[in-house]
């Protein structure tokens, strides 16, 4: 399988003119995007929390964490971006791909734009009767 990468920014939401710019890894076997933290905080952003995260190879691993605007083929969305060590490549996960509807073709290895987000429908709630 091929290596699939995109040039994404990454946006303090408190303050738009402060950013990022890198090439990043599509992982869709990541939730979340990953972010060297020494860049994220050069952007002025901070820990929010923490949350533990299952690794590829089975280890759990809990890193800080931080909401942020990730930019990448012309879509803006807001993302859970996690601290990453100083020189990891950054990632981009499925949650930011999914929530502009940008997929990997799996064919050409390559990103493409669906017609449309995907939406689940929420069906009205059934009337209850009395008894």
């Amino acid at each position: 399988m091929r290596v699939v990468q995109v040039t994404a920014t990454i946006r303090n939401p408190a303050d738009h003119d402060r950013s990022w710019d890198g090439l990043f890894l599509v992982d869709t076997g990541s939730t979340d995007c990953v972010v060297p933290g020494d860049a994220l905080r050069s952007i002025g952003l901070v820990p929010r929390g923490t949350r533990t995260y299952e690794l590829a190879d089975g280890r759990e691993e809990t890193v800080d964490i931080a909401p942020a605007e990730v930019e990448f083929m012309g879509e803006i969305v807001g993302a859970t971006i996690c601290f990453g060590s100083p020189g990891v490549e950054p990632i981009l996960g499925l949650t930011a791909l999914e929530s502009v509807g940008i997929e990997v073709d799996p064919v050409s290895q390559r990103l493409k734009r669906r017609p449309a987000v995907r939406m689940k429908r929420r069906q009205a709630a059934p009337e209850l009767t009395a008894l």
